[in-house]
């Protein structure tokens, strides 16, 4: 008896440490194997998804362990009749805010035109006396002239005998010093320069055909049009730049009617296009900066000289000129884009993309607890990346930044004023 007790007595603590190792192993088993909740991915193909490492089946590189987090859902401090709302009406999102800043902004207004003559500057050839046309030095519209350039050769009943005239009193009263001066003052009344009347007293003889010069230096335009090429006579229509004159030799012409139209070409205005949202904000003196269509690079700086009182052609744009020098010898006709910089506005600005245009509405998307209402606002004036708002928000209000995030095009939208 005494024997069987030492037997137990040195074989129970045996047992009992072979048990406690064999649960140890049991328990580091269990933790090195992979648990069913651990999943691996491969760098290149995140498609693949395992429950145990290894390689990937397609590139056959190692693959990496994920860490998935548990799963908590976006619902978890939304009430339930918050997720039970109309998405019409409330969406449940989470994403950047801001608020309307008040500020003070330089609007820039952006404007479209085109580069057309300066009709302050144009000059216009008109016959003095009546007669037939001899000669023309000139041919098409367009062709450059300068000043002092002779146009034409033309012959005058009227201004031969006025010359004849003065002859006479030359050769049989030349001590009559008030009819000869009265007689001379005559002919430069009619058109002829002092190189011309000195020309026919030395030569004791009239000038038969008479040139007629250009006071101006600049290009050709028909008689009866204008600087765009609309015809206010009744001469020829707008024409391509190589079509002759409606003046031809041989033809005869009124006194007091228009020869020619002399435009210059470095005297130019950019006639700009106002949008109906953007006329109250332009005003005469506002700085601009022209951007020409043909020639990027070249910059112009003025200013908005003045703004015409009525609509083109029936149009709803309002056209403010920019009178400039053309040193660039932009063409006429070509396009230009324009930033004008009107007064600054004290305002409540919004980023534009948090402001979403349903038409006649604008809309906000306003945050509230656990999401955001579609919240209608009123707006002015857009300058740069912002809008203006009128009324709807303050500055405590927040906004989603990117309002378009919201649209959803089965459900959409109930804005709200509240």
């Amino acid at each position: 008896m005494k024997l069987k007790c030492k037997i137990y007595a040195f074989v129970l603590p045996l047992l009992l440490a072979a048990a406690a190792c064999n649960t140890g192993q049991k328990d580091a088993k269990q933790q090195a194997r992979p648990s069913e909740e651990d999943v691996y991915t491969c760098s290149m193909h995140p498609q693949i998804r395992e429950h145990h490492p290894g390689n990937c089946p397609i590139c056959g590189m190692t693959l990496v362990k994920m860490n998935v987090a548990p799963a908590v859902t976006a619902a978890n401090n939304i009430q339930l009749e918050t997720l039970l709302k109309p998405t019409d009406e409330f969406v449940v999102a989470s994403l950047p805010v801001t608020t309307a800043q008040q500020k003070n902004t330089t609007t820039r207004v952006r404007a479209y035109g085109a580069i057309e003559y300066d009709t302050r500057a144009a000059g216009t050839i008109s016959a003095r006396i009546s007669g037939r046309i001899e000669k023309m030095y000139v041919r098409y519209r367009y062709q450059a002239v300068e000043k002092g350039q002779k146009i034409m050769d033309i012959y005058s009943p009227e201004l031969l005998t006025a010359q004849e005239n003065l002859l006479f009193l030359l050769k049989n009263d030349a001590g009559n010093a008030s009819f000869i001066q009265a007689a001379t003052e005559r002919l430069s009344l009619l058109g002829m320069s002092k190189e011309q009347v000195q020309q026919v007293i030395h030569a004791g003889k009239p000038l038969y055909t008479v040139g007629i010069y250009s006071n101006y230096s600049g290009h050709v335009h028909d008689a009866g049009m204008t600087h765009d090429g609309v015809q206010t006579g009744g001469m020829n229509a707008a024409a391509p730049v190589t079509q002759e004159l409606s003046l031809k030799e041989g033809m005869y012409i009124q006194k007091g009617q228009t020869i020619l139209m002399i435009m210059n070409h470095h005297r130019v205005w950019a006639a700009l296009q106002i949008f109906t949202n953007d006329q109250s904000l332009v005003k005469t003196g506002n700085a601009v900066r022209l951007i020409p269509e043909t020639d990027t690079a070249s910059v112009i700086d003025g200013h908005i000289d003045f703004i015409e009182p009525f609509f083109r052609n029936n149009s709803k744009t309002l056209t403010a000129r920019v009178y400039f020098d053309n040193m660039a010898m932009l063409p006429i006709g070509s396009h230009v884009s324009a930033d004008i910089y009107a007064d600054k506005q004290h305002s409540l600005w919004l980023p534009q993309t948090a402001v979403l245009s349903l038409g006649m509405n604008n809309v906000a998307f306003m945050k509230r607890d656990g999401g955001f209402i579609a919240h209608r606002i009123t707006t002015g004036i857009r300058s740069g990346n912002d809008i203006q708002v009128l009324s709807g928000l303050g500055e405590k209000d927040t906004v989603a930044v990117n309002a378009q995030y919201f649209i959803d095009s089965e459900s959409f939208i109930k804005p709200s004023s509240k």
